[in-house]
């Protein structure tokens, strides 16, 4: 859109952008670090001129999948460097380009000082980095033709089948290898899942708060989501039973271990109950653990108790190393061939790399060894937690990677996650999470990564002295 003359002393109408940048996030780099590199170098390309106005946070957050929080320290980072302005009840703008001398000079602190606790993610520990390098030097050092010359089959290699047997049976899960699928993580996993059983338009079931994957998936695959009640032990089995007496319902997602975000573990009672209205409905179930390997305690599996409706989806993301991208997927019996398929289609089939490692791990049980330290820290850190937030925690787990935090009643999610990122604390407000009603909102912590314990204190101690603050009287940072 080009500039239109201005009668004399009326200044000139900013160009409204429809700027979507090439979004590629760099390794090592944070997602805001990554945008806001792409903002500036837009910028001194020409881009993106001199007094054009940028996307809203909501709206470039949404055209490039990612969190408002992460365009709002992007846009923090850029304004700081001297690359945009935000003002008030106007929006963000561009403004005259900086030297990098400048820039260097507004920087006040590097934006790799954020402790960054909206991303949930094992703990990674000297033990992680260690194993890790022992499975990359034995691998180097032996054959890898096994694993590396074949293509086929497109479920996985029968060894790691059969090692992901082994793994299953621990989980309450006894299927045979003819029913399993290697898969590149728990969402490859899901995603599969949804293929073989949903179609656009379809009514799928989850809880009112959900990992914000589903969410996305319900766009890409184009069913329609309905979150439903929970409780203490997540989903409520009479808000179940009226969804499917109402019909229309064709499955069910279902976080039953350590749910993200809230960290509710159904209990034995609670699962038996959900199997049997699905089985009395005909309603196909996914069930996603892939934080179960944490729990100690002996919980049934729901996809075994629906031999014939469930879908049980695991991997060692979020348990054994955050990098470990192998995942396995269970189907029912008359899903195996199209579930292949649907793999062959999508990404041919799971890394057999990532599947070896995996399988290294379980049969040395370096795998079991590494779930051990995630234990030990998560409970240390939710001890600390609970310590500095007390009160502010409306929910979590011993064993969880995150924590639900209450927002005050005289703060605002959006309020209090901008104070929060003015100190350089990273948090998720509820939005990404919501699927249905019922719940009162709040703010998601997340505690593992790199972070240590103390850095972790730091960033609580934070959270809790703004959680005590009043807000401003005028928040500038909503504008833009």
């Amino acid at each position: 859109m080009s500039r239109q003359a201005n009668p004399v002393g009326i200044p000139p109408l900013p160009r409204t952008t429809e700027w979507i940048p090439a979004f590629v996030r760099k390794k090592g780099s944070t997602k805001h670090a990554a945008l806001t590199e792409q903002i500036i170098a837009d910028i001194d390309s020409g881009v993106l001129k001199p007094l054009d106005r940028m996307p809203t946070h909501r709206d470039l957050a949404r055209a490039l999948s990612l969190s408002v929080q992460t365009v709002s320290l992007s846009y923090k980072e850029a304004e700081r460097l001297g690359y945009l302005s935000g003002e008030i009840g106007r929006g963000t703008f561009v403004r005259a380009r900086v030297t990098e001398r400048a820039g260097r000079m507004m920087l006040d602190h590097s934006p790799n000082e954020v402790l960054d606790l909206s991303i949930i993610r094992a703990a990674y520990l000297d033990a992680h980095e260690t194993a890790a390098r022992e499975v990359f030097r034995e691998i180097a050092e032996g054959e890898v033709a096994e694993f590396m010359r074949p293509c086929r089959p497109v479920a996985g290699l029968m060894r790691h089948r059969e090692t992901a047997r082994a793994w299953l049976r621990p989980l309450g899960v006894g299927a045979g290898s003819e029913r399993i699928l290697v898969t590149n993580g728990a969402a490859h996993g899901i995603f599969l899942a949804l293929s073989c059983v949903v179609r656009s338009g379809d009514v799928v079931l989850c809880e009112n708060l959900t990992d914000h994957g589903i969410i996305g998936l319900s766009n890409v695959l184009g069913f329609s989501l309905k979150g439903l009640p929970t409780d203490a032990e997540g989903l409520l089995p009479d808000a179940l039973e009226a969804a499917c007496a109402a019909g229309g319902v064709r499955s069910l997602v279902l976080i039953p271990t350590l749910n993200n975000p809230t960290g509710h573990v159904a209990g034995a009672v609670r699962r038996q109950e959900i199997a049997a209205i699905a089985q009395r409905h005909g309603l196909f179930v996914i069930e996603d653990e892939v934080y179960r390997p944490l729990i100690e305690e002996q919980l049934p599996s729901i996809t075994e108790m629906l031999p014939d409706l469930g879908f049980f989806v695991t991997s060692f993301t979020k348990t054994v190393l955050t990098g470990l991208r192998a995942g396995y997927l269970v189907v029912p019996p008359a899903y195996s061939i199209r579930a292949a398929s649907i793999l062959r289609v999508s990404s041919w089939s799971g890394t057999y790399l990532t599947g070896e490692i995996a399988s290294r791990w379980v049969e040395d049980g370096t795998a079991l060894r590494l779930i051990e330290v995630q234990r030990d820290e998560a409970r240390a850190r939710q001890a600390i937690t609970a310590e500095i937030l007390g009160d502010h925690v409306a929910s979590s787990h011993p064993l969880a990677l995150c924590a639900w935090l209450k927002v005050p009643a005289h703060w605002t999610e959006d309020g209090l996650v901008r104070a929060l990122a003015n100190q350089n604390v990273a948090v998720t407000p509820s939005e990404p999470f919501i699927a249905g009603t019922g719940h009162a909102g709040g703010i998601r912590i997340c505690l593992g990564g790199r972070l240590s314990r103390t850095s972790l204190r730091n960033a609580l101690t934070t959270v809790r002295r703004a959680f005590e603050q009043l807000p401003p009287v005028y928040d500038i940072g909503s504008i833009g």
